[in-house]
C-alpha cells in the first residue's frame, strides 16, 4: 500500500461546517492527518484516512489538490468495520 504524505490541508467554510455536523473539529482532522493509521482508496479519486484522536477513531475523506496538499471532504467517527481495521493495524 502506498503511503500518503500530507503536508497541508486546505480549509474553507464549507468543509469546516460539514465536519462540524459530524461533531468533528478541524484540529481533530489535523491530528488524524499527521498520524494516519491506515488508508484506502475511496470514490471519486479520494482517499479515506483513518486514525486515532484521544479515545476516538475517525475516518476522513480527502481529495488531492497537489503534491502533499489535500482537501478534507468529510470526517466522522469510524464505523465498526473501520475501527476493527485500525485495531489490527495498531497491533503490528
Amino acid at each position: 500500500m502506498t503511503r500518503i504524505k500530507i503536508n497541508q490541508l486546505v480549509w474553507d467554510e464549507w468543509n469546516i461546517e460539514h465536519i462540524r455536523k459530524h461533531d468533528v473539529t478541524k484540529d481533530e482532522v489535523e491530528v488524524v492527518a499527521k498520524n494516519i493509521v491506515t488508508h484506502k482508496k475511496a470514490k471519486k479519486g479520494r482517499y479515506l484516512i483513518m486514525g486515532r484522536v484521544s479515545s476516538r477513531i475517525l475516518s476522513v475523506a480527502i481529495s488531492r489538490k497537489g503534491i502533499g496538499v489535500y482537501y478534507p471532504v468529510m470526517a466522522r467517527d469510524s464505523a465498526k468495520k473501520e475501527r476493527r481495521i485500525v485495531y489490527e493495524k495498531e497491533k503490528i
